[in-house]
């Protein structure tokens, strides 16, 4: 007869005082025994993917390709049979067997059947094997036996046992953060390399290192996203037991020369892909990969979760809402770029401020969104409008000058206002120092430092702003700086290539088609530059002295050489 051996998920069943109901009902039994085959196991088994090797008296014994099939099985066997008369215990061990024709032999069996005795009526037993394979793949808790003394077994086994649903002890939600919070899991080393293990452990922590530099987030700390090394959790169960509402997962993975790294961002309430991506390098260059690997995830995640939480915030009823809550639902109204919608969002702001009075952000975001009713042309005392700004602009900076969300806002609303570049380019380089990977900091600065004539610091800010956030809802502010940068130093094809692509990105921005018809019209390009003057005049009629006021650059003969573009094909005077 044929003989084979094969790792395998075991499976033991017996009724728990089978001779004691047999002597005192025969017939019953043995009906009700039948009824349990017949009603919950096979059906269970079939469902399962099981497959009866015997079944003697009260016994069964079946076998599984996977412990989580098994446990799985089991789970649903005794759920199913928890009204039954005749109770049941089971036992499930992993381990070689031997497969004789229809017989199922071997030391996997032997340990199974011997941990099924454990087992309380109605409860089920793990060998230590067993429990591994499933502890982080079922929403089960299981009790530690420790090592236990088995008959016929010639070392001491470890048992884990639990009794159907009564075992299930559901882990207690840490509270969630009063900031979004985000845990980074160790990367799956899926090379089948070991020695890249430090590769991926490395990455994790410098990426866990740039997120901690962004004073919006709450970032576990890496002795507590290590505790996950070498399991696949769910990610709903990293976010109960760290108290987070974001996860970031990734793995990493070479290929002949070649690695690739993926990673993923996660909301652990619902399971959503909030952002993913994927890098790829020659294995010459796992350095540099893992530098831009952090560089990209740190810079892609601060506008995902801002997005998500912005969205997160709106689903709320608006009674009791805090002073964040109120910032976040602003955040969400304003990108709708109209003047209720940016007055409303302004409204709110005010509201937040007024809860919390020493909320940094909220000055620091109302004077941005003060700036830009400037430029709108929206404002009705300017002088008053103005001065507000400014202040909440230096208040803002006051209350933490050491964020660098407060500190980019309040230095993009300087230099519309006031054009005080002397105090906010500095502004600009701290927000930078203290967290590199800010596409904000690099992207609205790049405005900044054109106005102040620094066209080369501008276009490499601007482009280092769209490597670090490629799909912001700012992008098209970061792609306008780089035309700009160019249209000032008359390099026309490419500043027409810049602000297109930003037009395109945000129809509703006017400054962007005042720049873009004139820099079509230096190229000769007449009726495309009426076209984008069409649409800056129906976003913004307004006159060519008009903007003149509003936009103030530091080397004021290119602001005019680009009004002069803008008058050539249309912009009144």
């Amino acid at each position: 007869m044929t003989e084979q051996r094969r790792l395998a998920a075991i499976l033991v069943a017996d009724v728990v005082g089978y001779s004691k109901l047999i002597s005192s009902d025969e017939g019953g039994t043995l009906a009700q025994l039948q009824a349990l085959r017949t009603d919950v196991i096979e059906p269970q088994l079939a469902k399962h993917a099981g497959r009866l090797f015997k079944a003697v008296g009260d016994g069964f014994l079946v076998e599984f390709a996977s412990a989580v099939q098994a446990v799985t099985c089991a789970r649903a066997i005794q759920e199913s049979n928890a009204l039954g008369r005749l109770p049941l215990r089971i036992g499930i061990h992993v381990g070689d067997v031997v497969v004789q024709g229809d017989d199922l032999m071997g030391d996997g069996v032997n340990i199974a059947a011997r941990i099924e005795a454990v087992a309380e009526a109605g409860g089920i037993a793990l060998s230590r094997q067993a429990h591994d394979q499933v502890r982080d793949r079922l929403e089960i808790a299981f009790a530690d036996k420790g090592e236990i003394e088995l008959k016929n077994i010639a070392r001491p086994v470890h048992v884990f046992v639990f009794a159907g649903t009564k075992a299930i002890v559901p882990v207690p939600a840490l509270a969630l953060p009063d900031r979004p919070s985000i845990a980074v899991l160790p990367f799956q080393n899926m090379s089948g390399d070991p020695e890249q293990d430090y590769f991926a452990d490395g990455m994790v922590e410098d990426i866990i290192t740039g997120l901690s530099r962004i004073k919006s987030l709450f970032v576990i700390a890496r002795n507590s996203s290590f505790a996950y090394k070498g399991r696949s959790p769910d990610v709903r169960q990293v976010g109960r037991e760290l108290g987070v509402r974001y996860v970031l997962e990734g793995s990493v993975r070479r290929a002949g020369n070649r690695i690739r790294i993926t990673g993923q961002l996660i909301e652990a309430e619902t399971g959503a892909h909030l952002w993913a991506d994927k890098f790829d390098s020659p294995i010459d260059d796992v350095f540099d990969l893992q530098d831009r690997v952090t560089i990209a995830v740190a810079g892609a995640i601060e506008p995902s979760v801002r997005q998500a939480e912005i969205q997160r915030a709106g689903r709320k009823p608006t009674e009791n809402l805090r002073a964040y809550d109120w910032l976040l639902r602003a955040l969400g109204v304003q990108q709708l770029f109209s003047r209720e919608h940016l007055d409303e969002a302004i409204f709110m702001a005010r509201r937040a401020i007024e809860v919390d009075p020493k909320l940094a952000l909220g000055y620091a975001y109302l004077a941005s969104w003060i700036q830009r009713r400037r430029i709108a042309g929206w404002m009705q005392d300017e002088a008053m409008e103005i001065a507000e700004g400014v202040r909440f602009a230096h208040h803002a900076v006051l209350l933490d000058p050491h964020d660098p969300v407060v500190l980019t806002e309040s230095a993009f609303a300087l230099g519309h206002l006031n054009s005080d570049l002397a105090m906010a380019i500095p502004w600009l380089d701290r927000a930078i120092a203290l967290n590199p990977n800010s596409a904000h900091a690099f992207g609205r600065g790049a405005i900044v430092r054109s106005f102040a004539g620094a066209y080369e610091i501008a276009e490499d800010h601007s482009e280092r702003a769209m490597r670090l956030s490629p799909f912001d809802t700012w992008t098209y502010v970061f792609t306008k700086a780089r035309g700009d940068s160019h249209l000032y130093r008359r390099q026309f094809p490419e500043a027409v290539e810049w602000l297109r692509q930003s037009a395109q990105q945000n129809r509703m921005h006017a400054p962007t088609f005042l720049s873009l018809s004139s820099a079509l019209a230096r190229l000769g390009r007449m009726e495309e530059g009426r076209a984008a003057m069409v649409r800056l005049l129906a976003l913004r009629p307004m006159s060519s002295v008009t903007w003149q006021r509003l936009h103030r650059l530091n080397l004021e003969e290119d602001f005019e050489y680009m009004l002069e573009g803008a008058r050539l094909v249309g912009l009144p005077e």
